[in-house]
């Protein structure tokens, strides 16, 4: 049979929607987050539970087309061809254990939900920068939080799973029951099954306190140095961020930042303040605003900046094993370029701290790294792309020496592939799992081709 034929059948056996290609919302549907790149799959699913998950897979074995699950369409990598895009919004249990410090939350729920859920409670979550992101996206992908000096990557906090299998079997699966699939559900999770539902980990904060101080781009080298000082003998409560922006000179932008550039130190404690630590970091430069306080994630995340729409963009992402001084100079002179203008904004994350010893196996890890970057290249209709592909060829080539044998997979680019998150052994052995988990690849293969 067909397989427009096929999927149209599907149709009528679904409690959910499946969009196929020529449906009035079909292209709406079947965007991703980052509206730069384009996804093409032979349709979009938005199940209603479980049963209509096992239709999806007899769908998927019975038309040859492979299950892409994008809870939020955060991560896309590739164009989908041929796979049937799965949405998982209506997997959205949300249930927290205050006396165990734990949350169970199911596919579809989003960040901001589980830190809204746990404000003023003394617990925080293993939570991205983002509070549109998929909690089991950003989980099974590694995931670098606020607090992963803290408490180690989101996937490092991952408990348990209830894992859709290739063969129809759905069940919770931990490290007693399955350890092999819970090794590579931690950073490598979509190739083995559907995860339905999981089971993380909360971090205890009894007094979270936050401080950002802006410096003029003029100080960033010294500052950066400062941070990478004090990086030594900061403890594990503290997590430090730095960021580098560059404002366009655009008129709907304030007339403070329009055309400037600045740099900001942000530092969390999950133990109240850290003012002799980062004393350091304010005299090295002339501080022109200086924020402390009490805080909460709820707090931080409202002023992070982070699009909460699906919007355009460009970036790439390099981990560090070291960050010296020809290095930090090398970095900010490039910065400063008048043709690096595409370039609005580099991270830098302080890594170290319980990153260095993991709680639990998994693939993903940071071990050995110092510092994540990325730097962001907005994308505006009717630019030309050439100078922003060429700012971020740029920017790795400024920090080649230094780059790491090893990232994250939240921090991989369009194309990039799991390779670069592993040794040869481990991708060895991520094969070996998902042939187990799916021997007749109803999966799609991900970040892992096969």
């Amino acid at each position: 049979m067909a397989l427009r034929s096929v999927l149209d059948s599907a149709r009528d056996a679904l409690r959910g929607t499946l969009l196929l290609p020529g449906d009035e919302s079909f292209d709406s549907a079947r965007r991703p987050w980052n509206l730069a790149i384009e996804q093409r799959p032979a349709g979009v699913a938005e199940p209603a539970d479980l049963r209509d998950l096992l239709t999806l897979l007899g769908v998927a074995r019975n038309a040859g087309v492979t299950l892409a699950v994008q809870p939020t369409g955060h991560g896309a990598g590739g164009d989908l061809a041929g796979a049937v895009i799965v949405r998982m919004a209506a997997f959205d249990e949300l249930s927290v254990d205050l006396g165990s410090g734990v949350v169970r939350v199911g596919s579809g729920v989003r960040w901001g939900a589980v830190v809204e859920a746990l404000e003023g409670t003394g617990w925080v979550a293993p939570a991205g920068t983002s509070p549109v992101v998929a909690v089991a996206g950003y989980t099974l992908g590694g995931g670098h939080s606020w607090f992963s000096r803290t408490a180690g990557l989101g996937s490092d906090n991952l408990r348990a799973a209830w894992v859709l299998r290739g063969d129809g079997t759905h069940e919770r699966i931990d490290d007693e029951s399955d350890p092999e699939v819970m090794w590579a559900l931690r950073g490598a999770g979509g190739i083995v099954g559907i995860v339905t539902a999981l089971e993380i980990d909360l971090v205890p904060a009894p007094t979270v306190w936050g401080t950002q101080l802006t410096f003029d781009a003029s100080d960033a080298g010294a500052v950066m140095r400062a941070v990478r000082d004090i990086s030594a003998d900061a403890p594990a409560t503290v997590n430090v961020f730095v960021n580098s922006m560059r404002m366009p000179d655009a008129p709907q932008l304030p007339e403070e930042i329009r055309g400037r550039g600045f740099v900001t130190v942000q530092a969390l404690s999950t133990v109240g303040p850290a003012d002799e630590l980062i004393g350091a970091v304010r005299r090295a430069g002339t501080v022109r605003r200086d924020e402390s306080g009490a805080t909460s994630p709820k707090t931080v995340a409202a002023a992070s900046g982070e699009p909460l729409e699906p919007t355009a963009g460009k970036g790439v992402s390099a981990a560090l094993s070291s960050l010296d001084d020809a290095t930090i100079d090398d970095l900010f002179r490039f910065r400063g370029l008048p043709e690096q203008w595409p370039i609005m904004g580099i991270e830098i994350r302080m890594l170290g701290g319980v990153l260095e010893h993991p709680r639990r196996a998994g693939f993903a890890s940071l071990r050995g790294v110092d510092w994540l970057l990325h730097a962001l290249v907005p994308v505006f209709p009717g630019d030309r792309s050439e100078p922003g592909e060429a700012s971020m060829s740029g920017f790795l080539d400024v920090l080649a020496p230094a780059i790491a044998p090893q990232t994250i997979p939240t921090f991989l680019g369009p194309g990039e592939t799991l390779e670069r998150c592993g040794d040869p052994g481990a991708i060895d052995r991520l094969r070996t799992v998902r042939a187990d988990a799916d021997p007749d690849s109803v999966i799609h293969e991900g970040r892992l081709p096969r």
